[in-house]
């Protein structure tokens, strides 16, 4: 491990390089200068600069301080941290590889199928056990994603392990609904993988979260609990599973298409899909879900919708929009 700790790095990058900048400007620094002393705003910093070896005392006057030559000290702390990178590299693929072997044994034996066709994994188990399936795809993922609210951080730990699996060649294609369109972190998600190979649609409708690799396991959650994920093994179950996705594929938008004709119908089929929300009474928050936007949004779509229509109430429109159906344009008012 490197002999210098986190915080050393980030009070050089917070103000080590500034007090470095400003005795290589001036070209030595006197020892009693008030912003080095003791309470010092660089204080702190000469101390890392020193420890590092980025300046020492001039020989012929020890009260002066005087810059060091970056690339000379470089090498000292930066080569043993890439040795050891380097070295974890190596025992991390051997550790893989010898994991590998035995979840070969595993599948060979009798005792993998004591759990059967169908496995329960609660909270904590669930990521673990899926990074785990993808780690062995060699074919193809296909994954299900309703709604857009998924943290940056996550979709940045996806993007990881996604780009290796596209590096070995196998094939991912992700569903998304059109909301995801709005959010910022799932569009560069989806451009840089988009770019790496893989392909990612948007549809209007709602559909439940589903993850398939290899057309040999699939896990969806629990009906009674989203925290509970169960892996589907039984090769009907999983065929059915994966014709579903194929329809709801068929029916999707590329997500990286920005022609204006395919936004144009992709807020057709929102709005549509809004309005068949009042139609069949739904709750805000199950109509929100079911668009995959925030309830405020679904509001703002609701409001958007009785302005365009000329009503004043949710149940003006729901009656408005249930006798003209929920694909016709409004009846303009007569002048």
């Amino acid at each position: 491990m490197s002999q210098y700790p986190p915080e050393i790095r980030a009070v050089l990058e917070s103000s080590g390089i500034e007090l470095y900048e400003a005795i290589v400007e001036a070209g030595s620094m006197p020892a009693a200068d008030p912003r080095i002393a003791e309470g010092g705003e660089y204080a702190e910093a000469l101390g890392v600069l020193d420890e590092l070896g980025l300046i020492r005392r001039d020989s012929d006057n020890k009260e002066q301080w005087l810059p060091v030559d970056p690339a000379a000290v470089q090498s000292r702390v930066v080569a043993p941290m890439s040795h050891e990178g380097a070295r974890l590299l190596e025992e991390s693929s051997e550790w893989a590889r010898d994991f590998g072997t035995l979840t070969q044994a595993w599948r060979r034996s009798p005792a993998s199928d004591k759990t059967g066709p169908f496995s329960y994994f609660r909270e904590y188990e669930v990521r673990s056990f899926i990074s785990a399936l993808v780690a062995e795809c060699e074919e193809e993922m296909l994954t299900a994603q309703p709604q857009a609210g998924r943290r940056p951080e996550l979709l940045e730990a996806t993007a990881r392990q996604d780009g290796a699996l596209l590096e070995r060649g196998a094939r991912i294609r992700t569903l998304y609904q059109h909301s995801a369109r709005r959010s910022t972190a799932t569009r560069e998600y989806a451009a840089k993988m988009t770019q790496l190979g893989a392909e990612i649609r948007t549809l209007d409708e709602f559909f439940n979260r589903m993850i398939v690799i290899d057309r040999r396991v699939a896990v969806i959650p629990s009906p009674s609990d989203l925290r509970v994920a169960l892996a589907v093994r039984e090769p009907t179950v999983v065929a059915y599973l994966v014709d579903v996705f194929e329809r709801s594929w068929e029916r999707a938008r590329p997500f990286t298409n920005s022609d204006s004709a395919v936004l144009k119908d992709i807020a057709i089929e929102q709005r549509a899909m809004t309005m068949r929300m009042l139609v069949e009474g739904h709750s805000d928050p199950v109509a929100a879900k079911r668009l995959g936007v925030s309830p405020r949004t679904y509001a703002g779509y609701v409001a958007d919708l009785k302005r365009e229509f000329d009503v004043e109430t949710r149940f003006q429109l729901g009656y408005v929009i249930g006798q003209q159906g929920a694909h016709e344009e409004p009846q303009q008012a007569e002048g």
